[in-house]
């Protein structure tokens, strides 16, 4: 593990660590904005790590048997730029002397897909932990399912840097509290305990027994007292390495902006530059040149890059070992190979169900779930679960087992959905825990080899947010089944009816949004979230039944992959008004419909259940469904109107819900809220007549 060192040893690991302090804060420096005091408390057990434990191919950043680095605590960005840089990965100097400008390599906290190398998108506290959770289920999973004797194919290791800050985070409690009990073995967390935040010492907020806590969701726990003894660093390591059955904790007493006079230990040095005069005097007290900044000497590049060596030698290594699995377990490699390519088999769509016509229908939460069961069976690498809710969210995959430490034993099964499958369980049971569930599959689908998804209700979209926007800004394939959508969910009452939740998850730049009108378009929705590639994509259904509509006499569900289509056009010559209906109440605007024809007007019906996936649509294939020289429109749907403008435009209006909703059955609170043909009938004349709507 540890390579031939140099004469002076210490004299060159203290070389390279404070090249990486002082890279970090020159650049700080120059861009008068970032966190130096992180990069120079916590330099020496990141260079430790990297330069005799971590796994990777500066070469090849995603060769997939690397182990994963997450820098959690994000705003300490500089510390994972500068070994990027001094390993080898193409990310030259000229990018750190650009840190934090426009268009640079170098953004202020570290984000997926811009930088190489940066696993995950890390920033608000607590994600990075919850995403390193992620990944150790990824790979534990994955090694259950194709490691076999003598070729461990996935056999990696996640290490996870993270600060005082991360750990006061409630969804780093709730994924740290989920990896204890799974007992994920091959996760590390360093924790940088330099007792500051940014405001002033954590002795006025964060007082716990940090390790006690640990300890007791059932991590290995460990402390280094001086986290400048790299000695003390690697047994700790080694010790957590060779743990199996529990993550890891190891508590690092650090000091925050390390070698400054005047900054050390103090809040000052967490979330400014140092400034010029302390920046020297740091230099000084630390025995570096003042001059010139950004100052990388020989011998310590020529150290450091030595992880391009180790990393040809390693990825050589597990070729040969995927070489040999191959000649072995041929069906297997494929499947591997075909799975951490993120290909789907050939012929899935063949398992979409088709649902018959019922005007009686069933819910869209239901439709949902025999969907994901059919499509499970062609699709092994579909893993995930609810936040304790699978009974109401319909989304337990049938025989697919319990993801869990096999280790534990479990005295009670009941409620559980396949058995005790260990790892290879495809069950994730997340508890009671959305925003740590949303964490976790950011993880997992950064690590790449399975397609994540996770369940809850509407109304709890907003205890995930925070997850689901990263997602969105990582571009990751991670699928939201959300429940309950609507004031119709009835008895449970304003407390879990959504109201704004449809606006708010619209909002979010990049997530696909998709609001099933009855089963087959259902079962469009499942078929579009997995092609999606580079989106997340929410699944809004519902918990009422929804007549399952006779497609013979309207237009194929097939149209809802475009987000929007016309389901039902106007009998008698061009539209007077358009109706448009999403989800639940496509049926509601369908029956409207027909009585408005009876009633001689032409309307024109559309189903627009993505408005991410219709705004993607040629500009001409939009006018032809939505055409601009029709101004009377009539916008359906039980949440907020917030939004709707876009498409309703100033002629048009919105038939929506602007207030909490109440408790009462769901059929009560619809009628009592206007979502009646009655009401639709009399807001569209309204609008014909030119009247208010």
């Amino acid at each position: 593990m540890t390579e031939e060192r140099s004469a002076n040893p210490a004299e060159l690991d203290n070389l390279c660590i404070n090249t990486i302090r002082f890279l970090a804060v020159d650049a700080i420096q120059q861009a008068n904005s970032g966190h130096p005091g992180l990069p120079l408390g916590a330099a020496p057990m990141a260079y430790l790590l990297w330069d005799r434990f971590l796994r990777h191919n500066p070469a090849d950043p995603g060769w997939f048997d690397r182990d994963r680095f997450v820098l959690s605590a994000g705003h300490g960005s500089m510390l994972l730029y500068a070994l990027l840089h001094l390993t080898g990965y193409e990310l030259p100097l000229a990018e750190l002397r650009r840190f934090r400008q426009w268009g640079s390599k170098t953004p202020g906290h570290p984000e997926r897909g811009h930088t190489v190398g940066v696993e995950t998108t890390t920033g608000p506290l607590g994600q990075g932990l919850g995403n390193a959770v992620g990944m150790a289920i990824a790979a534990a999973h994955l090694a259950a399912r194709f490691n076999r004797p003598a070729f461990p194919l996935v056999d990696h290791y996640v290490y996870c840097l993270a600060g005082d800050g991360d750990l006061m985070e409630g969804v780093a409690a709730e994924a740290a509290s989920l990896a204890g009990h799974l007992g994920l073995g091959r996760l590390i967390v360093l924790y940088d305990d330099n007792r500051i935040s940014l405001a002033a010492a954590t002795d006025l907020t964060f007082t716990e027994d940090r390790g006690a806590r640990f300890a007791a969701y059932g991590w290995q726990v460990q402390e280094v007292t001086d986290g400048t003894d790299l000695a003390a660093l690697e047994r700790a390591i080694v010790a957590a390495r060779a743990e199996t059955a529990r993550p890891s904790l190891i508590l690092v007493r650090n000091h925050i902006g390390y070698g400054s006079p005047h900054k050390q230990d103090s809040f000052e040095a967490h979330g400014s530059p140092l400034g010029a005069d302390e920046v020297r005097l740091t230099k000084e007290a630390l025995g570096w040149p003042a001059e010139p900044p950004f100052l990388v000497p020989e011998e310590a590049l020529r150290h450091c890059r030595e992880a391009l060596a180790r990393g040809r030698a390693a990825e050589s290594m597990w070729q040969g070992l995927l070489d040999g699995y191959r000649q072995h377990f041929p069906e297997f490699a494929a499947e591997f190979e075909r799975t951490v390519a993120g290909e789907l088999p050939a012929g899935w769509q063949e398992a979409l169900p088709e649902f018959p016509v019922d005007p009686k229908g069933l819910a869209s939460r239901v439709a949902g779930g025999k969907v994901l069961n059919a499509l499970a069976g062609r699709i092994p690498e579909l893993v995930g679960g609810s936040a304790d809710l699978n009974p109401s969210t319909h989304t337990a995959l049938t025989g697919g087992g319990d993801f869990q430490d096999a280790a534990l034993p479990v005295d009670d099964r009941q409620g559980a959905v396949g058995g005790d499958w260990g790892f290879a369980g495809r069950n994730i049971h997340f508890g009671v825990r959305e925003h740590g569930m949303a964490a976790i599959l950011n993880g997992m689908a950064a690590h790449g080899g399975t397609i994540p998804f996770g369940a809850t209700f509407l109304t709890f979209a907003d205890y995930l947010r925070p997850s689901l926007r990263l997602a969105a800004l990582m571009g990751l394939p991670v699928i939201h089944i959300f429940t309950h959508d609507s004031i119709a969910l009835g008895e449970d009452g304003p407390t879990h009816q959504p109201v704004e939740q449809l606006a708010s998850l619209r909002a979010i730049p990049n997530l696909v949004v998709i609001r099933p009108g009855d089963a087959n378009e259902t079962a469009v929705a499942w078929q579009t979230a997995l092609e999606e590639k580079r989106r997340p994509v929410a699944l809004v259904l519902s918990r009422q039944n929804l007549p399952t509509i006779d497609r013979s006499c309207y237009a194929p569900a097939a149209g809802a992959r475009r987000g929007g289509y016309v389901i039902a056009e106007a009998a008698g010559g061009e539209p007077e008004l358009i109706l448009i209906a999403t989800g639940s109440e496509l049926a509601l605007a369908l029956a409207a419909r027909e009585r408005l024809q009876e009633q001689g007007r032409r309307v024109r019906l559309v189903s627009l259940p993505s408005w991410e996936l219709f705004d993607d649509q040629p500009r001409a294939y939009r006018e032809a469904v939505l055409p601009s020289e029709v101004t009377k429109r009539l916008a359906v749907e039980a949440g907020s109107p917030f939004g709707w403008e876009r498409y309703v435009g100033v002629g048009g209006a919105v038939l929506g819900v602007d207030r909490f909703g109440a408790s009462a059955p769901g059929e009560v609170l619809l009628r009592e809220y206007g979502f009646t043909v009655d009401e639709v009938c009399r807001r569209a004349q309204a609008l014909l007549a030119g009247t208010e709507a």
